[in-house]
C-alpha cells in the first residue's frame, strides 16, 4: 500500500503530476503513511522520486537525480561547475549506503534491491585502474572530463570505495557471484590507498598547525574519514591484516588533525583540510569512533570524545556554523547549513554510544538531529517524515533554501535511519532551544520538548565537564 500511495505522489518517472492532484496526492499520501507506520519518520518517497532506473553500458542500473527545485521538485542537472550531468557516483554511493544500512537494521528488502542497482551504478564508473568517474550526461554517456567527474582517487572514488565495501559484507552470504564482483572493484582501488602511505610519517606545518601528508588531497581528513569508513567495512568482511595497517594509519593522521581539548580552543575540532574546519562531511568522529570499536582502539575513540564532548558540545549550546580557520578563527562563516553537516555529528555520537555506552552520546545525537525539526536559527522544521524531503540548507537566519536535492535527502535519511534505533536518542529530536547563556563559569543552553519539559546541557569551562540534566538552569546550579 505504502509502495502504491508514493507512486501516485511522485507520478511517473518524470516526477511531473498536476499541481492539483499533487496536493491531494500529498496530503492523502501523509494520512496513508502516518496511519500505516506511524512510529517512524523514515520516509524513502523524495529519493524514489529522485531515481530513474536507465540502460547503462549493457546494465539496468539505477541513478540518483542530483537536484530537484521547489515547489514542482521536478529534476535539474548540475551546472555549478560547468556542464557536470544529471547524476554522479557521489549520490549514488551516498544511497547505497543508507539503503544498505536500512537492510542492516531493519532487513527491508526493497532496500537491498535498491542498493543492489545503485551499487551497478557505481561498478560501471569505476575505470579498469581503480579510480573513478563520477557524472553521466543526459544521453547516459560518462562525463570524462569536467572538474567535478574527471577519473580520479577523491571524495567520489572513497564514496565510492565506502558503498562497494559496505555491499560486499552484506552479499557476500546473500548473493556470493555480486559479492565477488563488489570485492574486484575494491581490490582495484587499494593501491590508490596504498598510495598515500608512501608519505607516511611526513608532516608539514601550515600556520604553526600540523598537517599529515598521507591524507587524501594531502591534508583532506574529511574525505580519509569517509574513505576509512569503507575500508573498515572492508576488513570487517575479509580481516586482511594488510587493511587493518591502512586503516589505522589512516586514522592516525586524523588524530593530528586534531588540536586543542575541552577548554582550549578549538575544543578538540578536527579540522578537515589544512587549518580550515567545516562542518559538513567532517566524519572523524564517527570514523575514529567506530574503527576504534572494531579495532578495540582506546586512542581512536578517545580522540573521537574530545571533540564530541568539547566541540561538539559547543555547536550544540551556540549554534551550528559552515566553517572557520582555525589558525585566524575570526575568519568563521554561520551559512550555508545543511543536512550533510548535521549526519556525521550525530552519527558519530551514535558511534561514540556504541564504543563506550555512555548514554550522554546518544542524548547529544538526538539534540543534533533535532535541526532536522525545527531546533535551528530558522525555527524551520527542514525535512518531512510525510513525503521525506529535506530542504536544501539554511542560508541565513530567515531564509531556507526549499529545494531538495539527493545529498540533502540523502543525509537526512542516513541521520533518521541510525537515530531510529535508538528510542533514547529519537526521543530527543523534539527539543527545541529557548535560551542559552554563559555564567558561574559554565556555558550552556536551555531546551523544551514536544511536552513543555525542559533539558539544559552546559560545559564547564575550567574542567570541560559535561552536564545534561532535565529542567531549567537550576538543574545545573544545584550540581555545582
Amino acid at each position: 500500500m505504502k509502495a502504491f500511495f508514493s507512486s501516485v505522489l511522485w507520478g511517473k518517472k518524470s516526477g511531473v503530476i498536476p499541481a492539483k492532484a499533487g496536493i491531494y496526492a500529498i496530503f492523502f499520501c501523509s494520512v496513508i503513511i502516518f496511519s500505516v507506520d506511524a512510529q517512524s519518520l523514515v520516509n524513502f518517497s523524495h529519493l524514489n522520486h529522485l531515481t530513474e532506473e536507465i540502460e547503462f553500458y549493457g546494465d539496468s542500473v539505477d541513478i540518483v537525480h542530483i537536484y530537484s527545485n521547489y515547489p514542482d521538485y521536478h529534476w535539474v542537472d548540475a551546472k555549478e561547475s560547468g556542464p557536470e550531468g544529471i547524476a554522479c557516483v557521489d549520490d549514488a554511493a551516498r544511497a547505497a549506503v543508507v539503503y544498505l544500512r536500512d537492510y542492516e537494521l531493519n532487513r527491508t528488502a526493497s532496500s537491498l534491491v535498491k542498493a543492489k542497482s545503485l551499487l551497478r551504478f557505481v561498478l560501471k564508473m569505476q575505470a579498469g585502474d581503480g579510480e573513478f568517474y563520477n557524472f553521466i550526461f543526459a544521453d547516459h554517456t560518462i562525463n570524462r572530463d569536467g572538474k567535478t567527474s574527471f577519473k580520479s582517487f577523491g571524495w567520489w572514488a572513497a564514496r565510492g570505495l565506502w558503498c562497494l565495501s559496505k555491499g560486499y559484507r552484506d552479499f557476500i552470504s546473500i548473493d556470493p557471484v555480486f559479492a565477488e564482483e563488489l570485492k574486484a572493484a575494491i581490490e582495484r582501488s587499494l593501491p590508490h590507498v596504498k598510495k598515500l602511505l608512501d608519505n607516511y610519517g611526513s608532516v608539514r606545518v601550515v600556520d604553526s598547525l600540523r598537517v599529515p601528508q598521507w591524507l587524501m588531497y594531502d591534508s583532506g581528513s574529511d574525505v580519509t574519514s569517509e574513505l576509512s569508513l569503507g575500508l573498515l567495512e572492508y576488513y570487517q568482511a575479509r580481516k586482511s591484516p594488510e587493511v587493518k595497517n591502512l586503516i589505522t594509519k589512516l586514522c592516525s593522521a586524523l588524530v593530528i588533525m586534531q588540536d586543542g581539548n575541552a577548554i582550549t580552543f578549538p575544543y578538540g575540532a578536527h579540522r578537515s583540510w589544512e587549518t580550515m574546519w567545516h562542518m559538513w562531511g567532517n566524519g572523524q568522529t564517527e570514523a575514529l569512533a567506530a574503527i576504534g570499536r572494531k579495532l578495540q582502539d582506546s586512542t581512536m575513540i578517545l580522540s573521537a570524545e574530545k571533540e564530541a564532548r568539547g566541540f561538539y558540545v559547543r555547536l550544540l549550546i551556540n549554534g551550528f556554523m559552515k566553517e572557520m580557520d582555525v589558525a585566524h578563527p575570526e575568519k568563521k562563516v554561520q551559512y550555508d547549513q545543511i543536512a550533510y553537516g548535521v549526519r556525521p555529528m550525530a552519527v558519530g555520537l551514535l558511534r561514540l554510544y556504541d564504543a563506550t555506552q555512555d548514554s550522554l552520546y546518544l542524548k547529544l545525537a538526538g539534540l543534533a538531529a533535532s535541526w532536522l525539526f525545527g531546533d535551528n536559527v530558522a525555527h524551520a522544521a527542514m525535512y518531512n517524515p510525510a513525503n521525506g524531503i529535506c530542504f536544501d540548507g539554511i542560508t541565513d537566519s530567515a531564509t531556507v533554501n526549499k529545494n531538495s536535492g539527493a545529498e540533502s535527502t540523502i543525509e537526512a535519511l542516513h541521520t533518521l535511519v541510525e537515530i531510529e534505533h535508538y528510542p533514547m536518542a529519537k526521543k530527543y529530536l523534539s527539543c527545541r532551544k529557548i535560551h542559552r547563556g554563559e555564567t558561574h563559569g559554565y556555558l550552556y543552553a536551555t531546551f523544551t520538548n514536544e511536552t513543555g519539559g525542559e533539558l539544559t546541557l552546559a560545559i564547564l569551562l575550567k574542567t570541560g565537564k559535561v552536564l545534561l540534566h532535565e529542567g531549567g538552569i537550576e538543574a545545573i546550579n544545584n550540581e555545582q
